[in-house]
Order: C-alpha cells, then sequence, then structure tokens
C-alpha cells in the first residue's frame, strides 16, 4: 500500500498564519514522516493556489503584476514551511504551464460528456463603475447568519457557500458604490445534479470512514440533490476557456486548484521517478490511499465538487481519508490576515525555533473541536511539559552518564532494561502507531509525553546520584536503562519534532536515515538489543536540549496581543 498525501493548496495572496499550520499543514507533515519512518512508499504534495479575484486586487494594490505577485508569495511560503521543518516532496505552483496543461484536459473531458454546460445567468454589475462583480468583488450581509462582511463566494462566518445574487446590501469592492445590480450574462457550470446518484454510491463507502465533524455536514448538502456551480468567471487572471466563443473568460480558481494535487504529482515524478506514470502508478492505482489535508473551511471542495470531478472524468480515484480539522483561534477569535488579528510566525520562529512552536501547535491541532493559541498557554506547555519532563530528563541522564561514565557503560548494564520495560515499549508503539494511523496526530504526541513523564518519574524515584554513593553497580543499571529510553524518545520525536529527534539521536551517533533508527520505530525492539550488546559510549558532549520560554518575553507578546485586541 502506497500513500498519496496533500495538503490543501496555501492561497498565495498573504502570510501563512497558526490557524493554517496546526490546522493543515503540522498533521499533514507529521503524518507523512511517521509513514515513511514505518517504511511506507509516501509522497506529500502541495503548491500554491495562484488564481482568483483576491489575488487580482491584492496585486493591483501592490502595484505589481499577477505572476510576479504570487511568486513572491510562494517563495515567502516555501521559506516558513522550511523553517518550521514542514516539508513537501514537491510544493509546486497552479499559474505553471504544466497546471494548465492538466486542467485543461479535465476541462475538456467533463466538457465532452456533457458534465459541463454553457448557462445564461444573472450577475452581479456595479452601476457605478460599470464592473461585473464575481465572487469577492462584491461583498454584502450573508443571507444565512446575517454576518455582515460576507464575500461573494463565501461567508467567513458561517462557511456558507454564497450565491452573490441573495447578499443582502451588496457593496462593490472596486468602488466601494452601493449601486449594484443583476444584469444578464452566461458561464460555463460543472453539472454536478447530473452526478448525484454516481457520488452518492460513492459517498456511501466513505460515511463510517471520514471524521464525524465531516459526514453529517457533507450528507446535509447532498442527500437530496447536488447545485449546478458555475465554474468560469470573467477575468484576466487564471486559466482561458478553451473554447471560441468564451473570449475573456476564465476557468475559475475553486474547479482548477484541486486540480494542482495531480498536476504537482506528475510534475514531481517526471523530475524524480521518471519510471512512475502518475495516473497508473499513484492517482488511479487501487492501492493507494488518497488523503487529504484541510481546514474545515475547505470540506465542501475535497469531498464534493472533487469527487465528482474524478468520478465524473474517471481520470483519478477520488480521496480515500479526508482529516478536516476545525479552526485554531487566536485568543478565542478567528485569525484574521485582513483585520490583523494574528500572530507573525516568521517572528515567532525567529524567537523560538521549531521545536517549541512544533509542539505546541500540534497540541492544538483541532481535530474534534475548535482550539485556540494564547501566548501563556504557549509558555506553560513548553516550560512544564517539554523542558521540566522530556528535556530535563535527558539532561539530567546523559549528563550523569557523561560524568561517571566517561569511558561507556558497560553491554550488561542494559540488560535489566530487555527484561523488565521492553514489553511496556513494545505495548507504546504498538498504541502509538495506530493512533496516528487513524490520525490522531494530537494524541499520539499525549501518548508520547505520557511515556516521557513515566522514565522522568522513573529516574526521579531511582536517583541514581543518590545510588552512586552506595551501589554504584544499581546506579549503572539506572542510568543504562535511563539511555536506553533516551534512545527510544529520540526515535519517536522524529514525525513530531525531528530537529529535537536528531539532537538526541545524535548522542547515539544515529539519525533519522539511520537503519536502526527506522527499525525500531516499525516496533522491532531486537535492533535496539543488538545495538546495546557493545559497550555504549556518547558520542557528543550533552547539553540541554529544550531551552526554558523567559516568562517576560511572553508578557510582553501577551500584551502586544491584547493591545491589538482592544484596536479591532
Amino acid at each position: 500500500m502506497k500513500y498519496l498525501i496533500t495538503s490543501a493548496l496555501p492561497y498565495a495572496n498573504g502570510p501563512i498564519h497558526f490557524g493554517h499550520i496546526a490546522g493543515v499543514y503540522l498533521p499533514a507533515d507529521i503524518f507523512t514522516r511517521h509513514k515513511k519512518l514505518k517504511g511506507v512508499n509516501a509522497i506529500h504534495i502541495s503548491g500554491s493556489d495562484e488564481h482568483g479575484v483576491a489575488i487580482m486586487q491584492n496585486a493591483q494594490k501592490a502595484g505589481k503584476s499577477y505572476q510576479e505577485y504570487v511568486n513572491e508569495w510562494h517563495q515567502t511560503h516555501k521559506e516558513l514551511f522550511e523553517k518550521y521543518d514542514i516539508t513537501f516532496d514537491f510544493f509546486g505552483q497552479t499559474s505553471a504551464p504544466y497546471h494548465k496543461e492538466e486542467t485543461l484536459k479535465w476541462f475538456n473531458d467533463l466538457l465532452s460528456k456533457g458534465l459541463i454546460e454553457k448557462k445564461a445567468e444573472e450577475q452581479l454589475q456595479c452601476q457605478s463603475c460599470h464592473n461585473m462583480l464575481p465572487d469577492r468583488f462584491v461583498e454584502g450581509e450573508c443571507y444565512s447568519c446575517h454576518y455582515p462582511e460576507a464575500r461573494g463566494d463565501e461567508c467567513p462566518s458561517c462557511g456558507t457557500w454564497i450565491d452573490p445574487l441573495k447578499l443582502i446590501n451588496p457593496v462593490c469592492k472596486f468602488c466601494g458604490s452601493k449601486e449594484v445590480k443583476a444584469v444578464d450574462s452566461f458561464q460555463w457550470y460543472l453539472m454536478l445534479s447530473k452526478m448525484h446518484g454516481k457520488f452518492q454510491d460513492w459517498f456511501e463507502t466513505r460515511k463510517s470512514v471520514w471524521r464525524k465533524n465531516v459526514t453529517p455536514f457533507v450528507e446535509s448538502l447532498t442527500k437530496d440533490n447536488l447545485v449546478d456551480r458555475a465554474i468560469t468567471r470573467d477575468l484576466d487572471w487564471g486559466i482561458p476557456v478553451p473554447l471560441p466563443e468564451a473570449q475573456g473568460k476564465k476557468i475559475y480558481v475553486w474547479f482548477d486548484a484541486p486540480i494542482g494535487y495531480v498536476s504537482n504529482t506528475k510534475e514531481f515524478l517526471k523530475n524524480s521517478h521518471p519510471q512512475d506514470d502518475y495516473l497508473k502508478d499513484w492517482w488511479h492505482n487501487k492501492d493507494v490511499t488518497i488523503v487529504n489535508f484541510i481546514g474545515k473551511d475547505n470540506i465542501i471542495f475535497h469531498s464534493i465538487i472533487f469527487p465528482v470531478m474524478c468520478l465524473g472524468t474517471g481520470f483519478v480515484n477520488p480521496v480515500t481519508d479526508l482529516p478536516a480539522n476545525q479552526y485554531v483561534n487566536l485568543e478565542g477569535k478567528q485569525f484574521s490576515k485582513s483585520k490583523g488579528w494574528y500572530v507573525d510566525a516568521e517572528e515567532a520562529i525567529t524567537q523560538f525555533g521549531p521545536d517549541a512552536l512544533r509542539f505546541y501547535l500540534t497540541s492544538l491541532i483541532p481535530e474534534t473541536s475548535d482550539s485556540s493559541f494564547t501566548w501563556k498557554g504557549f509558555e506553560l506547555k513548553i516550560n512544564s511539559e517539554l523542558a521540566n519532563n522530556i528535556g530535563n530528563f535527558i539532561n539530567r541522564a546523559m549528563k550523569f552518564l557523561a560524568k561517571n561514565w566517561p569511558e561507556g557503560m558497560k553491554s550488561e548494564k542494559f540488560d535489566p532494561f530487555f527484561k523488565d520495560h521492553s514489553h511496556g515499549v513494545e505495548e507504546f508503539i504498538k498504541e502509538f502507531h495506530e493512533l496516528l494511523d487513524s490520525y490522531q496526530i494530537k494524541k499520539g504526541q499525549e501518548h508520547l509525553m505520557a511515556l516521557g513523564s513515566r522514565v522522568n518519574q522513573f529516574i526521579t524515584e531511582r536517583a541514581p546520584w543518590s545510588e552512586f554513593k552506595t551501589d554504584q553497580e544499581k546506579a549503572a543499571e539506572t542510568i543504562a536503562t535511563s539511555t536506553a529510553y533516551v534512545l527510544v524518545l529520540g526515535v519517536f520525536f522524529a514525525p513530531y519534532l525531528p530537529h529535537l529527534s536528531n539532537s538526541i539521536l545524535s548522542y547515539f551517533g544515529l539519525s533519522h536515515q539511520s537503519e536502526i533508527v527506522k527499525a525500531l520505530y516499525q516496533g522491532n525492539l531486537e535492533v535496539m538489543k543488538n545495538f546495546f550488546s557493545k559497550d555504549f559510549k556518547l558520542q557528543v558532549e550533552p547539553q540541554g536540549l529544550v531551552p526554558k520560554i523567559d516568562p517576560k518575553l511572553i508578557e510582553e507578546l501577551d500584551l502586544k496581543l491584547k493591545e491589538k485586541s482592544a484596536s479591532l
């Protein structure tokens, strides 16, 4: 079984914030690392989503060409992901020629099958500046929840996919005029209604598999019918509609963006694995599990629209698993780039580094309900758990080992670990794998920290610094057992905190690429027994691996955030 893992294409229109990282990209990265460590053939595909009205608006405001604008954000996002140790096998761009080629292939196939049709429609037009107002070029009051600033494509408050003609008191985003009226026009529609039966048959196979926050929502939208949706717009940025009568019209972003998963996979394989066919070996292979990591605001597109496109073309298999997370809020309020209500992820990684932020953000992954980032919560989580628990245990054990057994620890001192502790480690590994395999990423970290607490308690209760004064042999066994646990922690932190993991593994002369590490991760304790069958000597000088967070800095950041909140 192979795994094709995707994470929602970040929109090339502004900074990545903690809600994005904890809700989508971090869990996808952890899951991919986990599968690869298990020896599974897994790839992680994503890339920039680079079309749409919002990009046009902001590029114009910035005085830049559309391509220049998206290229800059694409590079900014790539660099930020690298700083957070979030890796992709390929991170592409939907403005690239290879993506246009793949998108047109899908459009033409669906058109030839009668699943795309031209329809007359009414469209909003500003009577002051005479611009047509698709999607984000118009705002108004949501007719569902009455949020006052709903966009013409989606309400950011309730998540409703907006029909712009139903907006209450619409306002033109070009000139601010309220003189907005519906006029006759035409667009090409994806005929979802024709696929209702086929979609329902497929969805029945997913109901018991997907998360409880996904299945009821999809069922409520699709049980009785599917609504046809326009997939073209009157724009000057995007993939041109390949029809003579469609002059000036572009394929709209929500149709072309998910195809980016497929086009980016094709481009990745072409350059890195030319022997693989992107369809036969991956996207249309029954032995490949396709996993889409998304936030709840993307459920409609990934659970309904794109699966219909997949079923309609038959080019690729629709998604297998859809771990859609809820929202990560900031101090209880939804992150908002436009309102400035977010934490600068670039500044934060410079201040605190990847280990601390990955650890805290993983604890916030909103798998079943919304969560909230707070600076006080960050300080408490790092100082009381990661530093006092894991960091303190490793530091005490390794420094005591280096000080009292500088020439190395005799191999027989590790026997008590394999006699009395190995079964517990085997049980730990089994449950750890079960949690991560079922996308319970947050619980997986909690399970790992519970092991850390147990071994920290073990060394505290045995107190080898006291044992050493009266019984050096017993103290040696305590430190040897602790050393074996340090190795276990180093291995199993690998998907969560790769930087800390490598630092721990360096004590043993190992890295994530070491066969011993992979074998132990997969549950083979025999390799660990063989590793300690020879006298063991630390390979690098022990040092503090988990620095504590300065409370004064947190107070400053917290005050800064509260001042920002008061000004909104």
